[in-house]
């Protein structure tokens, strides 16, 4: 366990704007958490499909097949930051407080850095499903019609 104490609204809100780069695993395990440095190349990943499609277009089979990526770890960054602000104040106290002491009462931080992050969460989510359902039916499509047209 480490010795300073461990803000919960904090880990909170840094997993709502900078989890995607394993921010909040940074904050709470540091340098050394191996988990951590797994977040930043999906996400990135992920913005060189958002960019490929800016310039190529929407019919880019690559960027259509990276952006998903950026949206799951989007979403896997709001899940972190809901987990982390609905943990209770004794367990967070055990896990990321001084031993010995009270768990503090953490307010309404966490409580709204969840809502962002659920309604962020779940809109992302849902896009990127969507997204990425729609371009392979679509390709899908394409494929059926290239081998009629061979066949003919």
């Amino acid at each position: 366990m480490s010795t300073a104490p461990k803000s919960k609204t904090l880990a909170t809100w840094l997993a709502v704007l900078g989890g995607t780069l394993g921010a909040h695993r940074f904050y709470l395990h540091g340098l050394k958490d191996p988990i951590a440095w797994l977040h930043p190349l999906p996400t990135l990943l992920g913005l060189a499909g958002v960019i490929r499609m800016r310039n190529l277009g929407q019919d880019d089979t690559v960027s259509w097949l990276l952006i998903p990526i950026l949206g799951g770890m989007i979403s896997l960054a709001m899940l972190s930051a809901i987990l982390i602000g609905l943990t209770n104040d004794e367990r967070w106290a055990a896990r990321f407080g001084v031993a010995g002491q009270e768990a503090p009462s953490t307010g309404w931080g966490p409580v709204l850095g969840v809502i962002v992050a659920l309604f962020l969460g779940g809109a992302v989510l849902m896009g990127s499903i969507a997204f990425g359902g729609q371009k392979y039916f679509e390709w899908q499509k394409e494929k059926a019609a290239a081998t009629a047209a061979v066949s003919s």
